[in-house]
């Protein structure tokens, strides 16, 4: 029978957090639709048009905890994506399993807790710290990955 990549235990591992930290940056939105919905701070004129010309005053505006809600999501979405984009390339170099293991659960724990610091407002450097770690494991695989298949 040939092999997959799903044979791989890398690429297992890999595919594993890469769900897992999508998964927690998907739930930020709807943490930030909850914020709006019980904040009642809506961006769109649509989201509001079934209230009256006095009510739409009322629920157009922003709230500090929608947009604190809205920047985590942002910042997801600034490390995330390259997180799966290298972490994916990184897989398939064929590292050693425990030293992808190591990059790839540092960066879930690292995103994790940057969300539980942002959306609880921790004070800093609690998600400063998170954040560089996080950076840290990309640029990490990145060089790894450089350093295996780098031609000259």
């Amino acid at each position: 029978m040939a092999a997959t990549l799903m044979d791989d235990e890398v690429f297992k591992a890999f595919t594993t957090y890469a769900t897992v930290v999508i998964l927690k940056m998907m739930l930020v939105a709807f943490i930030t639709a909850y914020f709006r919905i019980t904040r009642g701070a809506f961006m769109n004129e649509e989201d509001v048009s079934r209230k009256s010309a006095e009510e739409k005053k009322k629920f157009l505006r922003t709230d500090p905890d929608v947009e604190r809600a809205r920047r985590c999501h942002q910042n997801d979405l600034e490390n995330i994506v390259p997180f799966v984009v290298v972490g994916l390339l990184y897989a398939l170099t064929g590292p050693e399993l425990s030293c992808a293991l190591l990059h790839f659960r540092v960066f879930a724990g690292a995103r994790i807790f940057h969300t539980v610091a942002y959306i609880a407002a921790l004070p800093q450097p609690c998600r400063g710290l998170s954040w560089v770690v996080g950076m840290f494991v990309t640029f990490s695989m990145a060089y790894g990955i450089l350093s295996t298949i780098l031609v000259l």
